[in-house]
């Protein structure tokens, strides 16, 4: 049966970068088809709406949703219920997409793009698990006036015991299928909402006896990823939390541009996007660098379609590109976007 993807590509580089995506899916031989629609300050601009509903709609009809970035500062002084990004959240929120999933790993011969030294960077091969629907990224929030008289923000973060379980879960499960190692990271010496996490998550290790547990608080996680990468196998943390930590894991494999990403529901269906943003600043230029969007598509294939072998295959691709010196701007190299695309499809 043919198996329809979701492209929205959205704003800034997320155009050029998906499209590249969609050209690596399509040499896969796979029966796919690809359905566009707009979405962030693209949506708007259509339909006033950051996430219209035709857009919404083709997502949930999808068997999976590829997407770009959204972001333009063409409508930072727009409420922020019709700013790009609320489309991102909204999308996240309507499909129930709690799961996300971060793979880092250095490729060989990116050892000097690393802010590492060669030897630490080299080790880097970690899941971050980050929980995606609560937080306060979708706690209360809002403006008030302070006893004193002054204007306040204010955002909630809070989660319950089944959102923690549930997100848990899956950073278990992922261990055991790698190294069998599980890091919980939170900050349980100051907030509440993280004493509730660490309790729940230390209560479910007896579930997983074959799982070596640990926690650190984030600031320590944060100073061990640039000390000792190598010690992480699987991350699981909240949405605050993890959003950090996986920019951060990013540059130490040499690149915000090489990091993929899966956001999956409870049965398996997903948005899989590249961690970068939208990147105004190049946009149109053909500098973007591709890989983190077509290595989206692999984890596509592979979580939402069952396509493992096409996805490793994909994955080897741009393993052997990057070996055989294929670089974009960001790696110190002089390819364009297409170009780093088509050393990809050259090694397919």
């Amino acid at each position: 049966m043919t198996k329809l993807i979701a492209v929205l590509a959205g704003d800034g580089i997320g155009p050029e970068v998906t499209a590249e995506a969609v050209r690596v899916l399509q040499a896969t031989g796979l029966d796919l088809a690809f359905e566009e629609a707009p979405v962030g300050g693209q949506g708007y601009r259509q339909t006033g709406r950051p996430l219209p509903p035709e857009t919404l709609a083709l997502a949930r009809r999808a068997d999976a949703v590829l997407f770009g970035a959204v972001g333009d500062p063409e409508f930072d002084a727009l409420e922020r219920r019709l700013r790009p990004e609320a489309a991102i959240l909204g999308i996240r929120r309507e499909m129930a997409t709690f799961a996300n999933l971060r793979p880092a790993k250095l490729f060989k011969g990116l050892e000097d793009a690393s802010a590492l030294r060669p030897e630490v960077a080299g080790a880097i091969d970690l899941l971050i698990v980050r929980e995606l629907n609560g937080d306060v990224y979708f706690g209360e929030k809002g403006f008030r006036t302070s006893p004193a008289g002054h204007r306040q923000g204010y955002d909630v973060m809070s989660y319950d015991e089944a959102e923690v379980r549930r997100i848990a879960a899956v950073g278990f499960d992922a261990a055991r299928r790698r190294r069998g190692k599980l890091c919980s990271v939170d900050k349980a010496n100051v907030l509440e909402t993280s004493q509730l996490w660490r309790d729940v998550v230390s209560a479910m290790a007896a579930e997983y006896p074959d799982v070596e547990l640990t926690h650190l608080y984030v600031d320590n996680a944060a100073m061990q990823l640039v000390r000792d990468p190598g010690q992480f196998d699987v991350i699981v943390t909240g949405n605050l939390f993890g959003d950090i930590l996986s920019d951060q894991a990013s540059m130490c494999v040499g690149s915000i541009g090489l990091l993929p990403s899966a956001s999956l529901d409870a049965n398996g269906k997903g948005m899989y996007e590249p961690i970068h943003g939208s990147a105004p600043d190049i946009a149109g230029q053909g500098k973007a660098n591709p890989c983190a969007a077509i290595l989206s598509a692999a984890m596509l294939l592979r979580f939402s379609l069952g396509e493992g072998e096409a996805a490793d295959r994909i994955e080897a691709a741009v393993a052997r590109a990057i070996a055989g010196g294929a670089r974009t701007g960001d790696l110190g190299g002089t390819l364009s976007t297409t170009a780093m695309a088509d050393a990809v499809l050259r090694e397919m």
